[in-house]
């Protein structure tokens, strides 16, 4: 749980921003579309490098950010702690140092991180080389940042999928106060848990909370799904648009366990546009207004 989400009595809706022409602009994109929440990149996320902020970027990001509630960074996509690959590892972990030191940089809530993908060992291997890799991060980290490990969809040799996968990592790393969980809508249906059925919906919580505990979650994003239950594709649609449909949104945001957390969406935009614009794109638009809709209706 993140300090500027626990005093809330409502879900903070917001969505991944561009921070396209400087990080801080992603704060104006956000306040563009009345975000209360925030995900950003803070470097290319198809690039192992990338130029480190500077400090008039850092100052201006921060001042801006007054009063927003909570914002988080997604790690790169690159970073593969699982993998038996020694040399990709390595670049893995000091990517992650390199996120987590940007967080700490910009005074970010924490850092979202697909777990790994195990390739051509095993699953036990990979999970222990994941445990390994957050463990020398955070033995190293001066700042405060919190690790979100994402539950994923399983694709490939993708690890994460099942929440007994994150309970391991979680019983594995030395210092797992520093680590918390963010679920993913389109994730949990294309892994196999039914949060679609209202039946479904309160068996898959109930298993959540019996292996990892709700105090373990910190953020959702929330995503309709392109592909049917089960299916272990990630692919997000525009909410109401997939297999979900509306109802498991309308759960997921007048829960009263959720009510704290901040939701983000990672649905699809309307189209590259011009890349340093910062007016409100119209399906962000167009998602949050339903899902404001569910949440206050």
């Amino acid at each position: 749980m993140f300090p500027r989400g626990s005093l809330m009595n409502r879900p903070q809706l917001g969505a991944h921003m561009s921070t396209a022409g400087g990080v801080p602009m992603a704060i104006q994109r956000a306040q563009a579309s009345d975000c209360e929440a925030l995900q950003i990149f803070t470097k290319n996320s198809n690039q192992w490098k990338s130029p480190p902020l500077s400090d008039q970027n850092i100052r201006e990001f921060r001042r801006r950010s007054t009063g927003m509630g909570v914002i988080v960074s997604h790690a790169s996509y690159l970073i593969n702690l699982a993998s038996p690959d020694r040399d990709l590892r390595q670049r893995s972990v000091s990517a992650l140092q390199d996120e987590l030191f940007r967080a700490d940089q910009l005074f970010l809530d924490g850092v979202v991180l697909h777990p790994g993908a195990y390739t051509t060992s095993t699953e036990a291997d990979g999970l222990n080389r994941i445990a390994e890799g957050v463990a020398y991060v955070q033995s190293r980290q001066e700042g405060i940042s919190k690790l979100l490990l994402e539950h994923t969809a399983g694709q490939g040799t993708m690890l994460g999928h099942r929440f007994e996968h994150l309970q391991t990592l979680i019983e594995q790393i030395e210092n797992p106060s520093r680590v918390a969980i963010c679920l993913d809508t389109c994730h949990l249906v294309a892994a196999g848990y039914d949060i679609i059925s209202e039946s479904g919906y309160e068996k898959v919580f109930k298993e959540f909370d019996e292996i990892l505990g709700f105090k373990r979650l910190s953020l959702f994003h929330l995503n309709d799904s392109k592909k049917p239950l089960g299916s272990r594709i990630d692919r997000h649609d525009n909410i109401g648009s997939g297999f979900l449909g509306t109802a498991p949104f309308r759960r997921i945001l007048k829960d009263p366990r959720f009510r704290h957390l901040p939701m983000v969406l990672e649905t699809p935009k309307s189209g590259p546009g011009k890349p340093r614009s910062t007016k409100a794109d119209p399906q962000d638009l167009k998602n949050l207004a339903l899902l404001r809709e569910l949440r206050d209706t």
